[in-house]
């Protein structure tokens, strides 16, 4: 069947062999839509970020680019504004009708830690062509803060499709009149489109700005760091706020977004021309995210922001990105949020785990 690949045929291909790891894949790297991937053990520090392009495997490339290696068995840092590119425990043979397409986990998206899934002859960042045999990679490049890594820690996932699972806008309407998919009324054009919230209820606060000059974060220390030694509050009365180039920003949507059962769905940057800024790192959206028998009631979407060129006025309402939604092949066993640690369930504003909540 063509759609998105559930949970139960990800473990059918871990069985399979179509995915495979030295260590056993754990129970909880399977997703109701996707699998978490893991670092290996070594990171090699790189001159700039690559493709491995057309008859070049990453290997060849890495002779041209590397300049030290760093043993990750007892955690390393990899620090702020370098280009690291580490070796995941999983590796592929895909089927001849199966692509699969990697993105960076929310909390690394959150954190400002750029991470892109790299493969032998590829030409694309995060896109795994059919019929795809040999390794997997992560380039990793802390924007705002250095972190302390170690093997299989999971900063990606990816996931698998077969054929064309891509609901047209035509199809999202008929879809949002029998299953509302955000709590007003629907954009809809080359996806579900949806706004920046900066008028809050009963708060100025609005969002969250990096801090320049922080400490190292522990990724596997979850609720242990002050938010304010690593954000400035982003607080306004007056429905805008002006992005200065170069800054990192979490804001959230105006919509509560609800994913049903049987859809999953991948948060895309909107159109250049509404500003000089990107709206996002990490985008998976998991079947049950803000979805009513899943213990949600409508989560808002997160926006992970950095502003380019320009300073650059947002304002309330303003149209940011949007939610391409797929069919899923089959409902998946679990529903994000229903008997599964999914820490974004019902969300609003929210920093990554790492950081205590008020």
């Amino acid at each position: 069947m063509t759609g998105v690949c559930p949970d139960h045929q990800i473990r059918d291909m871990l069985a399979s062999g179509a995915i495979h790891a030295e260590d056993p894949v754990l129970d909880a790297q399977v997703q109701p839509a996707s699998l978490d991937l893991r670092l290996g053990t070594v990171a090699y520090r790189v001159r700039a970020s690559f493709l491995a392009g057309q008859g070049h495997s990453v290997e060849d490339r890495l002779r041209e680019f590397e300049m030290h290696r760093i043993d990750l068995t007892h955690g390393a840092v990899l620090e702020k504004g370098c280009v690291y590119l580490v070796p995941l425990a999983e590796s592929l043979a895909l089927p001849d009708d199966m692509t699969a397409v990697a993105n960076a986990k929310s909390s690394t998206g959150r954190l400002d830690l750029l991470t892109r899934t790299i493969i032998d002859e590829g030409t694309e960042f995060d896109r795994i062509p059919a019929g795809y045999h040999g390794p997997l990679y992560a380039e990793i490049c802390p924007r705002s803060f250095s972190v302390l890594v170690r093997p299989g820690m999971r900063l990606n996932q990816i996931r698998f499709r077969r054929g064309q699972s891509m609901l047209s806008d035509d199809a999202l309407r008929t879809l949002h009149a029998e299953t509302p998919l955000v709590d007003g009324p629907a954009v809809i054009e080359q996806g579900l489109g949806f706004s920046v919230d900066l008028h809050p209820r009963g708060s100025d606060l609005v969002g969250y700005r990096a801090k320049p000059h922080t400490g190292v974060i522990d990724l596997d220390r979850i609720g242990a760091y002050d938010p304010a030694e690593f954000w400035e509050e982003i607080r306004t009365t007056t429905g805008h706020i002006i992005l200065d180039p170069g800054a990192f920003y979490i804001l959230v949507s105006r919509e509560a977004v609800h994913i049903p059962p049987d859809y999953a769905a991948e948060m895309a940057p909107y159109v250049a021309m509404v500003g000089e800024f990107r709206v996002h790192y990490a985008g998976f959206f998991d079947p049950g995210f803000g979805h009513a028998g899943a213990g949600g009631a409508g989560a808002r979407g997160v926006l992970e922001v950095r502003c380019h060129e320009a300073p650059f006025v947002l304002e309330h309402g303003q149209v940011v990105g949007r939610l391409v939604y797929e069919h899923m092949s089959q409902p998946p066993s679990r529903l994000y949020g229903a008997g599964i640690a999914s820490n974004y369930q019902g969300q609003g504003l929210k920093l990554s785990k790492h950081f205590r909540a008020d």
